[in-house]
């Protein structure tokens, strides 16, 4: 496992599935973790409390709407006046809706753009001067195989995580010449409550267990027929983060089980 010993990380979306296991990671190779995340007051002592058991530094939780640009900025201003620059950041968070174009609810394309999209950009605006500064940056953003095809009826996801590649790829080439890497990682189904959500309405609508439900939402997408573990994605993270990565910056890392290979 890498050694991140000191280094300051910013994974958003963090208090369950994909961002929760790669905070956990990140805090079992050394890193001071910060998250951001939906949840009630239990639910995020929870989620600290997962992380914190897997490392030495008290991870920590700093709220901020990921759909409002100036909360978002002002929790890394925050951040940065408390623990310093911010060395790592992971941009994971997510919400999902499906539905036909036509009938897509307004407020739920907004809000859908604004957290799987524009707290990306709003995050890694705010973390780069600092960055810069040190002359060290990583910068991981959790796209989707969605990233790079698309599926019915969920057009603000394919919108959003499709501007996420190019966002990481210009993010990349402007910083090319520091210390800083910017890369996507382009899941395919991961197991998470978002997913799970999906699996539950296969279900209701074609009146089926769970156990069909999810054969039914693999083998429509996923040749592998199974789900990639949310920690793979975070041991994905760790590689970019590791020597080894150094010199990759605007890359997609798929991990979908083959299914953008169809």
């Amino acid at each position: 496992m890498h050694d991140l010993e000191g280094k300051n990380a910013l994974v958003t979306g963090a208090t369950s599935g994909i961002g929760l296991a790669i905070a956990t990671a990140l805090t079992a190779a050394g890193a001071k973790t910060t998250i951001n995340g939906l949840g009630n007051a239990e639910q995020i002592a929870a989620a600290l409390g997962t992380i914190a058991a897997a490392g030495k530094h008290p991870p920590e939780h700093r709220p901020a709407d990921m759909r409002d640009p100036e909360q978002i900025r002002a929790m890394v201003q925050t951040l940065q006046q408390h623990a310093g620059a911010v060395d790592i950041l992971v941009n994971n968070a997510g919400i999902q809706h499906t539905a036909r174009v036509e009938h897509f609810p307004r407020d739920k394309w907004d809000d859908i753009l604004a957290i799987n999209l524009s707290s990306a950009f709003h995050a890694s605006a705010a973390v780069l001067p600092g960055m810069r500064q040190n002359n060290y940056g990583r910068i991981v953003n959790i796209a989707s195989a969605h990233g790079l095809v698309a599926s019915k009826e969920k057009a603000a996801y394919v919108s959003a995580k499709h501007a996420m590649v190019g966002l990481t790829k210009v993010v990349a080439l402007e910083n090319a010449e520091a210390n800083i890497t910017c890369n996507a990682i382009c899941p395919g189904w991961v197991l998470t409550p978002l997913v799970q959500a999906q699996i539950d309405k296969i279900a209701a609508a074609q009146s089926i267990g769970n156990e069909a439900a999810t054969e039914l939402l693999l083998q429509e997408k996923q040749p592998s027929r199974r789900f990639t573990r949310a920690e793979d994605v975070a041991a994905a993270v760790l590689f970019l983060l590791s020597p080894a990565g150094d010199n990759m910056t605007g890359g997609c890392l798929t991990m979908d089980g083959g299914w953008t290979s169809q």
